[in-house]
């Protein structure tokens, strides 16, 4: 039997399959430059979509930029007037002077007679202390005294007497030097005498305590009945000076080129206390001095103050913000310090004449609260007070119907 062979010749099952393109082929490259076209016109296409985006942001907000937009401000008129340079700093209320009173002598309270928190005059009485030991010691003392006097007195007539005698030649000159010396003897036991009186007197008077200056005393700190000793150390009674009062406050020591050659002058500098907030003024006084030296840990240098305090008002150990008004510039233009703007390249106001906004550069000098000194505008002219968002040099505005907002001087000296 014999085989048929096949109409077609067997072919590889290789050749079956689609070519492979290599990184060499033209349809690989094709492939590769079709991709970057696509990617180009995507990116192209977002482009030209956030330029859109911007544009159109661009043109709403020019009406309201621009020339052409009309912008709502509030105005202020800068003014002519007088401004305070001021140093501030934080303080505390000290009394001028501030007594504790202890025990000098050892015994028994027998008297409180001050209230918790009565101001008190000097010479007023605060506590007695069981003196009966102390008075006995005293009358005893004196009785030593008178009987050492008359011994002295004796003394004095017989050396009278022996003067008398030694002239006429009736006794050596060695009895009557000897009574010269007894005469001094005797005298200095009455010295001694007149020590003890006075010493136990000052024992009476310390069981008698009354206040050394006029002030405000504290809480009860003893009570009757209680046994106080001379080494104690426990106060009886505080006693605060708070009228006249001082506050203590620190100055940089940049501040002496300002403030001495004031006081040097003789000006009564100004100083105000203000509560910890440093909104609401609480008294006003004048600087008294300024410590004798820098502290050159912190660079500052301690100042005091004085303050009436009538109404009370300043504590002992309060806290407070202190302002020292060193100087007040007189006739300069004042703006609200609100009106003034700045960038990294300058400090400007937009004034406004004929209905346009104008940049103007200026300079500020000093500053009190919501008031600016500036240099650059001149009394009299109206700038922006609002709306700087929307400003710009050239800008048309419409002043708002409320008006010009008003400016205070401040500042005031007592040559």
């Amino acid at each position: 039997m014999s085989l048929d062979k096949p109409d077609h010749p067997i072919r590889d099952p290789a050749h079956l399959l689609p070519a492979v393109a290599t990184s060499d082929s033209p349809q690989h490259k094709r492939k590769h430059a079709s991709r970057f076209i696509v990617w180009g016109i995507i990116l192209l296409v977002f482009f030209l979509a956030f330029w859109w985006v911007m544009h159109r942001h661009d043109t709403a907000a020019k009406p309201a930029r621009g020339a052409g937009g009309v912008v709502p401000v509030m105005p202020a008129t800068a003014q002519q007037g007088n401004i305070g340079i001021y140093q501030e700093a934080i303080g505390t209320v000290t009394p001028v002077y501030t007594s504790s009173i202890t025990a000098q002598v050892t015994g028994v309270v027998t008297a409180v007679h001050y209230r918790e928190g009565q101001f008190v005059k000097e010479g007023d009485p605060l506590v007695d202390i069981d003196s009966r030991q102390y008075r006995a010691n005293l009358l005893t003392a004196q009785g030593t005294l008178l009987h050492d006097q008359g011994i002295l007195a004796e003394a004095q007539m017989d050396l009278e007497r022996y003067k008398q005698a030694w002239a006429k030649n009736a006794i050596p000159r060695q009895t009557y030097e000897d009574q010269e010396k007894v005469v001094l003897q005797d005298e200095g036991t009455v010295k001694q005498d007149e020590g003890a009186v006075q010493f136990d007197q000052v024992q009476v008077d310390f069981c008698h305590i009354v206040a050394p200056i006029s002030g405000r005393v504290g809480l009860r700190l003893i009570d009757p009945g209680n046994l106080v000793t001379a080494s104690g150390t426990t106060p009886l009674v505080v006693i605060a000076q708070v009228q006249p009062i001082t506050v203590i406050f620190t100055l940089a020591e940049d501040a002496l080129g300002q403030v001495l050659p004031r006081m040097k002058s003789g000006a009564k500098l100004t100083v105000d206390a203000f509560d910890r907030s440093a909104q609401s003024k609480i008294a006003s006084g004048t600087l008294l001095t300024l410590d004798n030296q820098v502290d050159t840990t912190t660079g500052t240098v301690k100042a005091r103050a004085q303050f009436d305090n009538r109404d009370g008002k300043l504590y002992p150990n309060e806290f407070v913000n202190a302002r020292l008004l060193v100087n007040t510039l007189q006739n300069v233009t004042l703006l609200p310090t609100s009106t003034v703007q700045h960038n990294d390249k300058s400090t400007y106001v937009y004034v406004l004449t004929n209905n346009k906004a104008q940049l103007q550069a200026v300079k500020v000098g000093a500053i009190d609260g919501d008031t600016s000194q500036v240099t650059g505008v001149n009394p009299g002219q109206v700038v922006a007070n609002s709306s700087f968002d929307k400003l710009q040099s050239g800008s048309r505005v419409k002043i708002s119907p409320q008006g010009a907002t008003p400016i205070q001087s401040s500042g005031s000296s007592t040559p």
